[in-house]
Parts: C-alpha cells; sequence; structure tokens
C-alpha cells in the first residue's frame, strides 16, 4: 500500500462547487437539474436513515450487556 493511500483522509475536503447558471438553461434543463437534484437529496436522507438505525441498533446492543 502506498503511502499517499494511507493518508487520503488527512488531504482537506474539496471546496464547494459553484451554483450552476440557471440564467443559460431553459425550462426543460432547470427541470431535469432540480430532479436531479430531488433524486440526491432522497439518497442523502436515505443513507442519513441507514446511519441511524446503525447507531440506535449499536445503543441497544450496548446497553443490553
Amino acid at each position: 500500500m502506498a503511502i499517499d493511500e494511507r493518508f487520503e483522509d488527512l488531504e482537506p475536503r474539496k471546496a464547494k462547487p459553484a451554483p450552476k447558471d440557471l440564467t443559460v438553461m431553459g425550462v426543460a434543463e432547470i427541470e431535469a437539474y432540480i430532479a436531479t437534484l430531488e433524486a440526491e437529496i432522497t439518497r442523502a436522507r436515505a443513507a442519513i436513515a441507514a446511519k441511524q438505525a446503525q447507531k440506535s441498533a449499536a445503543e441497544a446492543f450496548f446497553k443490553k450487556g
């Protein structure tokens, strides 16, 4: 394993991408963009729910002991 692979997590996070220029997009393009964003929001919420369920399961497991 290369050193770079082991310390990958230590690199600073990338800057937030600039917002899209909506003025150059047509209505259909903006609607498609919104649909893409909504799908990503749904995916992010599912990831949050999964992590919360894992945390709750771990807390319940260790409380039984």
